[in-house]
């Protein structure tokens, strides 16, 4: 997620899409270099189809700016859901799994027991991000998207990195066994139900308790499947790749519209070079949109447009440790120099 007020235009969005301007600059210079200097002036096209072209391309745009919206929007209240399930089930866990009705107190067990579901849900965030930031083939692979993916740390999602991020919070036989299944994520929370049946039959949650506990693990799973369901769908690409061919069609075509345009007006010889920077202006804008449209499709590749599930992850840590009574905690993400929060 971008976390300045502004994008910038000159240190961000001109660095980002500054080859556009290139091929415009060169293309229309070509096109009216030819018209006035070899006298070629049948290099133009009316400027009523160019005109069409482009208010069909608007609304293309527009429909593809709505749909990556709501899937980045979309994602972004499941992982509301995931702030909000992952407290309620720290108040859970410290609060109904109690010693009241076992003969035997055993309060350093019990701390043990919460602290052990506590920070297993804390291993599952892990996963969790760390799975959906894995590449898929319709996501952007670039050497520089790849360079932007190392100073964010979403770079590196081998299972690893994932042994590395998860470690601390589940005993070493456990993330063993963990470790040789697909899914991770998947698995976290299926233990975390077996430790729920074990802690039944101890007397330590009865029957109404069990099920509440097991309704959140239920919710948590549907939190999952949402997100997998965004990183694993892609917005379809006919609609995506098609709209590209529309923009790259249209700002080609501008710059003979806007030959004939400047041709035909009243003005001095040497103004139809306006050819050149009013298409590049244009070509830009058109580039610039249908590429933050592009970058906002996928909310899980690791880039500065993706939800701060890191952010997230850590907020939700502090909070269930502080729960546990713990009070040396680790910081709060921020956002990095480059205005990046992940």
């Amino acid at each position: 997620m971008y976390a300045k007020r502004h994008f910038q235009l000159i240190r961000q969005a001109i660095p980002w899409t500054y080859p556009v301007l290139l091929a415009m600059a060169v293309w229309a210079g070509a096109l009216t270099l030819l018209r006035t200097e070899l006298g070629w002036t049948w290099i133009q096209l009316p400027a009523l189809p160019i005109s069409i072209l482009g208010t069909a391309v608007s609304f293309y745009l527009g429909f593809k700016g709505n749909s990556a919206y709501d899937r980045l929007w979309e994602a972004r209240k499941i992982w509301g859901g995931i702030v909000n399930t992952s407290r309620t089930w720290g108040v859970y866990v410290t609060t109904l799994i109690t010693d009241l009705h076992r003969e035997e107190q055993d309060p350093e067990s019990l701390a043990q027991v919460h602290r052990e579901l506590t920070y297993r849900h804390v291993a599952w965030l892990g996963a969790l991000r760390t799975q959906l930031r894995r590449p898929k083939a319709w996501e952007h692979r670039l050497e520089w998207n790849d360079d932007f993916r190392k100073l964010y740390d979403t770079f590196d999602n081998s299972p690893e990195a994932l042994r590395l991020r998860i470690e601390e919070f589940v005993d070493e036989d456990e993330l063993d066994a963990l470790m040789k299944y697909k899914n991770q994520a998947t698995q976290l929370v299926r233990k975390q139900g077996e430790r729920l049946t074990e802690l039944y039959a101890q007397r330590r949650i009865d029957d109404f308790r069990h099920v509440k506990l097991i309704a959140l693990l239920e919710e948590l799973y549907t939190l999952q499947g949402k997100c997998e369901r965004i990183k694993n769908f892609p917005l379809p690409r006919q609609y995506a790749t098609v709209n590209r061919w529309f923009v790259n069609l249209f700002i080609t075509l501008m710059p003979l519209a806007l030959l004939g345009a400047f041709g035909k007006a009243d003005l001095p010889p040497g103004y139809i070079w306006l050819t050149v920077p009013v298409s590049m202006v244009m070509g830009w804008v058109f580039h610039l949109w249908d590429s933050v449209v592009d970058y906002s499709e996928n909310p899980f590749e690791g880039l500065v447009n993706d939800i701060p599930m890191t952010a997230l992850s850590r907020t939700i840590e502090i909070d269930l440790r502080e729960m546990l009574g713990e009070t040396e905690l680790p910081p709060p993400v921020t956002a990095s120099e480059t205005g990046g929060l992940m």
